[in-house]
């Protein structure tokens, strides 16, 4: 049972370090695909406010795994 749990930590660990890294990539190439899309500035506001969203949801699942963790010890 132990190692389902830390299985399943681990799993939820990649996961949110994936959304992390897709949050800042999307970030960063909001304004080139703005401008290469042709598209009105708002949408540039749309990327960023959605790596916001996943940057909060990652924080909030770190938070998680970090109780998951800490429970599973003792």
């Amino acid at each position: 049972m132990q190692d389902d749990v830390d299985t399943a930590i681990s799993r939820r660990g990649r996961i949110t370090a994936l959304v992390i890294v897709a949050g800042g990539v999307a970030a960063l190439l909001a304004p080139w695909l703005v401008f290469v899309l042709g598209l009105p500035m708002r949408y540039e506001m749309l990327f960023y406010f959605a790596a916001m969203a996943a940057f909060v949801w990652a924080l909030v699942n770190i938070y998680q795994i970090r109780r998951l963790r800490r429970d599973n010890q003792g």
